[in-house]
């Protein structure tokens, strides 16, 4: 069995892995990334938010990213009935980038895995890990190639960036069920031929077809647009008697008085994927010698596309603090990262909560707008969820339940 000896062994090459290992190289880690996957590869995940910006271009992503050409997102909408609701991300409490992206995920997770190749980090494809031993915070595993065979790799560190493969949380047993009521989604992409070229035919936007139930629709540059229907588990069940992804689909979007005519002859690029229960936790973040990101650790919902957010903060952040442990220095991994990253998690968790009650809701639709409630609302929609000065993060357990009481 060949054997390898790495600085920091990285599970993942998505967004997470990419930015971590990335800016690892940057700093003078001998990184190694192995992902189970053969790139380009369908993946759902497809709206950004502008604090993603942020870990791009400190990884030294931007450049490669922004050549693209995806399609650029400058704000948000939400559609109840006759309602309107929009956020424009430069019009938001606090600093921070006012534009983010929407993107096919498989052209973007490509441009970025082929970017930090081309910058030098040692990326395997097809290559999955199996089996791992730790030794204090240093760790074997076992990983098998694409072929069959199986290899060693010795680490000092390893960044779990699998996303749904979770795969320290598998073998090291620490699943743990989400807090938030069980919902599940299906989604396609179709070629949208009756595309307004404006800004009606490119904003995401997010249809409320029911409190508890909302489609996507997510234009992308390239002319496809994503569709996904989100609700509670035994709602998306429903949405067809035989069980059929496309029927399913297709009854939701006809269920859509906003996109039924626009949607009505679109055929599905791909048999439309079905997310079963797709919350997801662990019982920690981290432990000797590794660390969980992205969705490895946590998964909230789509509602708010907080999930790339997540995946950036956390692997920027847990690669700066691998980097100081494997330098001697000591580092307090409860603190600075588990408690710094659940925080956030514990925000947003907040406003995905109050969505489903219809309480967020409520703040959203009012017809007398409150603009300073707007904008720090919009800061938290844009992935400033770590600002101490916006009292919609500080305060976020009570605020927004406390407002749609003064509306009723």
């Amino acid at each position: 069995m060949t054997k390898e000896s790495v600085d920091v062994l990285v599970i993942g090459a998505g967004p997470s892995g990419c930015v971590s290992s990335a800016f690892l190289h940057r700093n003078g880690m001998k990184v190694k990334v192995v992902e189970k996957s053969k790139f380009p590869r369908l993946v759902v995940g497809e709206s950004l938010i502008p604090r993603v910006m942020d870990h791009f271009e400190e990884a030294g992503l931007f450049p490669a990213l922004n050549a693209m050409g995806f399609e650029k997102k400058h704000s948000a909408r939400f559609l109840k009935g006759n309602d309107v609701c929009q956020f424009d991300f430069n019009d938001k409490f606090g600093e921070g980038w006012d534009w983010t992206w929407q993107v096919p995920r498989a052209d973007f997770d490509d441009a970025l895995a082929k970017e930090i190749l081309k910058q030098g980090v040692d990326l395997e494809f097809e290559t999955e890990l199996i089996a791992i031993e730790f030794n204090g915070t240093d760790s074997v595993s076992i990983v098998r190639t694409k072929n069959g065979e199986t290899k060693e790799i010795h680490a000092k560190f390893i960044l779990d960036s699998s996303g749904y493969g979770r795969v320290l949380a598998r073998l090291l047993d620490l699943e743990n069920p989400s807090k938030l009521d069980p919902h599940s989604a299906i989604f396609s992409h179709v070629k949208d031929l009756q595309r307004q070229g404006n800004t009606e035919g490119t904003q995401i936007s997010f249809d409320i077809i029911d409190t508890e139930v909302w489609l996507w629709v997510i234009p992308f540059s390239n002319g496809n647009t994503s569709i996904g229907i989100v609700g509670p588990t035994a709602y998306i069940e429903n949405l067809s008697a035989s069980g059929n992804t496309t029927e399913a689909l297709q009854n939701a979007i006809d269920s859509s008085n906003y996109y039924a005519e626009r949607f009505k002859n679109a055929e599905f690029l791909f048999e439309p994927w079905k997310m079963s229960n797709y919350s997801c936790s662990v019982k920690k973040l981290y432990g000797d010698g590794f660390a969980l990101t992205g969705n490895a650790a946590e998964f909230l919902d789509p509602v708010f596309s907080s999930g790339m957010a997540f995946a950036t903060e956390s692997g920027m952040l847990a690669a700066k603090l691998a980097i100081r442990q494997i330098r001697g220095e000591k580092v307090d991994w409860q603190k600075d990262y588990a408690e710094y990253i659940l925080s956030g998690v514990d925000v947003f968790s907040t406003y995905v909560r109050e969505w489903y009650t219809g309480n967020l809701q409520k703040l959203f639709f009012h017809s007398e707008e409150n603009k300073d409630i707007k904008q720090k609302i919009c800061a938290v929609l844009a992935g400033y969820v770590w600002d101490q000065n916006n009292p919609f993060v500080t305060r976020h357990k009570n605020l927004i339940k406390n407002l749609a009481s003064l509306i009723d």
